[in-house]
């Protein structure tokens, strides 16, 4: 009779319950996971595209204020700190964006070139995406500010 009230008191998990709970936890864990990643992956091109749209507001902001915009030299840091470089702008009243590093969502720096070599474009503002190569499709693809402005007309 002891042994019966000893065993009846005690409260916990089976192991086959722990072992169904595992498996469901295993099994939501496998749908939902490849949906979060197929996520993160679209993520990163639109937060590309979306610094690109926020830097080209900076740079028509200063290209407003001063008559141009900054050259490849100058760079893009010429939206937060006033270039001492030719052409100094005159009227500089930035900064134009938040202060930033200037990377793409992959870690490598955005790249500007003023005078853009586009017709109809004054600079050109772009990520290689994912591969930080030239070109590409899907994830790898590069994103443009020539291609945004196309896209949203």
């Amino acid at each position: 009779m002891f042994i019966k009230l000893l065993k009846s008191k005690k409260k916990g998990f089976t192991l086959i319950e722990l072992m169904v709970v595992i498996a469901i936890l295993a099994l939501l864990g496998g749908i939902v996971a490849p949906r979060v990643i197929g996520r993160l992956r679209q993520a990163k091109p639109q937060k590309a595209a979306m610094d690109i749209k926020q830097i080209g507001l900076g740079l028509d902001m200063y290209a407003a204020d001063n008559g141009q915009y900054p050259t490849t030299e100058q760079g893009l840091q010429a939206l937060i700190t006033k270039p001492t470089s030719p052409p100094e702008p005159m009227n500089w009243n930035g900064p134009y964006v938040q202060p930033t590093d200037f990377k793409d969502p992959w870690g490598a720096p955005y790249i500007y070139v003023c005078p853009s070599t586009r017709e109809g474009y004054d600079y050109e503002l772009y990520s290689y995406g994912a591969d930080g190569q030239e070109g590409g499709t899907g994830e790898a693809a590069d994103i443009t500010n020539w291609l945004i402005e196309e896209q949203g007309k």
